[in-house]
């Protein structure tokens, strides 16, 4: 009889560790759909300057909550968790601007400027760790 009880226990128990982890995997599975949803949507989509400086407030408040630290010219460096890093590759000169430079230059004088020009996000990549999105290359369509 305390055999069977000790073989029933160790099948709870077994049941319940495997419950856990199949619950915190799917909890980290929604949270990382959950962030990366108010980012996905802009890749392979035209969007406006506006939207730009709305996804680089979005990633440097992400970065900020998360607590990403900085290096010495203030740019966020990447970890393997939860940082976020937008590029601009701009069509006027052709070359590539990272967010902590647009973000310091004034969004105000960005959306000035390319309020009414086209963006696209071409191209995303991932955290290997938890899913969540790491980095997006967003370029100018039209001048």
């Amino acid at each position: 009889m305390k055999k069977i009880a000790i073989f029933f226990f160790i099948i709870i128990v077994i049941v319940a560790g495997v419950s856990y982890v199949y619950m915190n995997y799917k909890a980290n599975y929604y949270e990382a759909k959950k962030a990366n949803n108010q980012f996905e949507s802009y890749y392979n989509q035209e969007f406006y300057g506006a939207e730009v400086v709305t996804l680089i407030n979005k990633a440097i408040d992400n970065n900020l909550t998360n607590k990403v630290t900085r290096d010495q010219k203030g740019k966020f460096i990447e970890n393997d968790t939860n940082s976020i890093k937008i590029d601009l590759k701009m069509l006027d000169n052709d070359k590539t601007y990272d967010m902590e430079t647009l973000y310091a230059g004034g969004m105000d004088k960005f959306i000035i400027y390319y309020n009414e020009i086209k963006f696209k996000c071409t191209k995303i990549d991932y955290h290997k760790s938890n899913g969540k999105i790491k980095y997006m290359l967003i370029e100018q369509i039209t001048q």
